[in-house]
């Protein structure tokens, strides 16, 4: 169904292709998985498929791509839309129409389908993807991940015969992702759909791929197999598979399933220790005043004259009954949430729960209808933003809203002039974050794991005490992921505290002290790490699910009680 025949791409004024030596086959009915490290090219290889490589985006693409039959050298890609389907990193981009229902009968439209077949492809698709309750609801007020599944949906609605897809179950939150994941395993194996995914996050897609493909390093030709074949070899590999590698089982498992009927004797080895009590996160500094001592009842201490106690510091995050109101939705309701110095505070739940909209009052972008929110006991949304930036800095779902400059280079140096800090403090944490990217290259020409990269980098250029990232780990790998763990360790242990929003429980596992669970605009949970995801099913890391009823949260908990 999909054909590459020694496909490389140049895009114009790069020295040297971005991908090279592409010759493979992705047969009509397959799901194939397209992996490696961020930047190696897979969304140029998925963009060859679909004719927006080079037809929008430029350079020069040697060999052939065919699809169905079509070359995509000489159709362009409103010449492939009624056999291909796409959906890129960025659903924002991806949309035309203003409403839920509009989006998914826009694609039938623009191919002349009857109305009475688009009213029932419509609702089939609001059924397949949870969608029914959104129907009515304006794109712009929808979570991004809510964004990502109507992106899904639209493309689903046309029947396509090829579906491609970049990252689709980034900004899902673990239950939507599964829902996904399962339409797509539906259309492969009851419709013969064909399916080229480029994913990160391996623990939720690896065991449906029929064959996976691995683009091992930019410009390098991609290597194919079968799952297990690819994992054992490759650069980027879940969280199961550290696992069995660590334990040396083969072949190596995919899932859960596999994994816990291998894990007696790992069991067995780590018996009578706990990870979550053997590793526990650095205790943050207290959020409240330290109680004064219990004096000494004796006439002396009576009359001596006590002096008056210094100042608390405000802590930086402080969220007293907070409820937010957006355009007629209750995003917020009944918050309370206090963040101290040093520590790091995982937002979780469902994709509408609130945690973007609970970021943004803490950076003053929404301004409460009730409670109250302090940053560094400043009122966010009344606060002039050259002040609140010294105690405040967010980084956002969609990174390219912080970029404006031509070159990586212009952009460091900005961030460094903005943050009163010393020319090339950015530049060092952007080659800290994106080892191997170049001065010279521009934002817009980054994978979208690399421009959140440098996004970060900008931010924490002003070092400020409170630090928001909202969904920070999409588009990265497993190593670049790495990179930022140790980043934000060293803030958090320089007393930064750090909130994130994230769907990664692997990533809330390996770094955070606590865990808030948001349920329809409200707080459900709110605890340690290792208590709060242990207990959901949704939430809990794979190597939690695989050696319970023993509490480990990350390989390297395990590894670190085996040596």
């Amino acid at each position: 169904m999909i054909r590459f025949e020694n496909v490389s791409v140049t895009y114009d004024g790069a020295a040297e292709p971005t991908v090279q030596g592409v010759d493979f086959e992705v047969p009509e009915g397959e799901l194939v998985l397209l992996v490696g490290p961020s930047g190696v090219g897979k969304s140029t290889v998925l963009g060859a498929v679909s004719g927006l490589v080079p037809h929008f985006t430029g350079g020069t693409l040697r060999g052939r791509v065919t699809v169905a039959g079509r070359d995509t050298r000489t159709h362009k890609p409103r010449e492939l839309a009624d056999v291909v389907g796409t959906v890129g990193q960025d659903p924002l981009s991806h949309f035309v129409t203003d409403t839920v229902e509009d989006e998914l009968a826009y694609g039938m439209e623009s191919l002349g389908l009857a109305p009475d077949v688009m009213r029932r492809r419509v609702e089939e698709t609001l059924d397949l993807l949870g969608l029914a309750d959104l129907r009515d609801r304006p794109i712009a007020t929808l979570s991004g991940g809510q964004q990502q599944r109507v992106a899904i949906g639209s493309v689903l609605t046309p029947h396509p015969r090829v579906l491609v897809l970049d990252e689709p179950t980034s900004a899902l939150d673990p239950a939507a992702a599964e829902e996904v994941l399962a339409v797509l395993q539906r259309l492969v194996h009851d419709l013969g759909t064909t399916v080229l995914m480029a994913e990160h996050r391996l623990e939720r897609v690896v065991q449906y791929a029929d064959q996976v493909a691995l683009l091992p390093a930019p410009g390098s030709a991609p290597v194919l197999g079968t799952p297990a074949e690819i994992m054992a070899v490759s650069p980027v590999y879940p969280p199961v598979v550290a696992l069995g590698r660590l334990a040396d089982w083969s072949p190596l498992p995919l899932t859960v399933r596999d994994a816990r009927r291998r894990a007696g004797g790992l069991r067995e080895r780590l018996a009578g220790r706990d990870g979550t009590r053997d590793t526990p996160p650095a205790t943050p500094a207290p959020a409240g005043p330290v109680p004064e001592p219990v004096l000494p009842a004796s006439p002396r201490w009576r009359l001596r004259k006590r002096p008056a106690p210094a100042p608390t510091p405000a802590p930086p995050a402080e969220v007293r009954d907070l409820a937010v109101r957006r355009d007629r939705v209750q995003a917020l309701r009944h918050v309370d949430l206090t963040v101290a110095p040093g520590e790091t505070v995982a937002l979780m739940g469902r994709n509408g729960a609130g945690k973007s909209t609970l970021l943004s009052a803490l950076v003053g972008l929404v301004e409460p209808s009730a409670g109250s929110v302090r940053a560094g006991g400043l009122v966010p949304h009344r606060t002039a933003p050259p002040e609140l930036v010294r105690r405040v800095g967010l980084v956002p779902q969609e990174p390219r809203d912080l970029l404006y400059a031509d070159t990586v280079a212009a952009e460091c140096e900005a961030a460094d002039r903005d943050a009163n800090a010393a020319p090339g403090t950015c530049r060092a944490l952007v080659t800290e974050l994106l080892p191997g990217v170049t001065d010279d290259t521009h934002p817009r020409d980054l994978s979208e794991g690399q421009r959140l990269a440098l996004a970060l980098a900008v931010v924490l250029t002003a070092r400020p005490p409170l630090l928001l990232l909202d969904e920070p780990t999409r588009g990265l790998d497993y190593a670049a992921k790495a990179r930022l763990v140790t980043v934000l360790r060293g803030l958090a242990a320089e007393g930064h505290a750090i909130v994130l929003a994230t769907h990664d429980v692997e990533l809330a596992a390996e770094l955070v002290h606590r865990v808030v669970l948001l349920a329809d605009g409200e707080v459900i949970a709110d605890g340690p790490t290792a208590d709060v995801v242990v207990a959901s099913p949704s939430f809990a890391p794979q190597v939690t699910k695989i050696l319970a009823p023993q509490k480990w949260l990350t390989v390297a908990q395990v590894r670190q009680a085996l040596a």
